[in-house]
């Protein structure tokens, strides 16, 4: 025994621009066969014992220097961690970034 269901129900659907324009952005991401390069990371030295982290030209935190350890904090203001050294107290924020803020990945000039 077999039933044949027939439904004729059609559904019209009106998108405004905004929406057609993030739908492109999202299917041309999706057919991009390379990941975008991680947006640059700079670090300047604003104080004595305080390191600023940009982060694809917005504020990406800081690491800070208290009892001889390294502080790094988001850029939230959020501890990421204490290091003994500042080279892994950067790289730690740096690899907390590019997990935190993926919508600002940019190509790397």
């Amino acid at each position: 025994m077999s039933i044949t269901v027939k439904n004729a129900t059609q559904a019209e659907v009106t998108l405004d621009t905004d929406t057609v324009d993030t739908i492109a952005i999202l299917e041309a991401d999706a057919a991009t066969s390379t990941r975008p390069t991680r947006a640059k990371v700079t670090w300047v030295q604003e104080d004595q014992g305080e390191w600023i982290a940009g982060y694809g030209g917005y504020f990406g935190g800081s690491v800070d220097k208290r009892d001889g350890r390294f502080v790094a904090s988001d850029t939230f203001g959020l501890v990421v961690g204490e290091f003994a050294s500042l080279e892994e107290a950067q790289t730690k924020l740096e690899d907390q970034l590019h997990v935190m803020l993926p919508s600002v990945i940019r190509p790397v000039e």
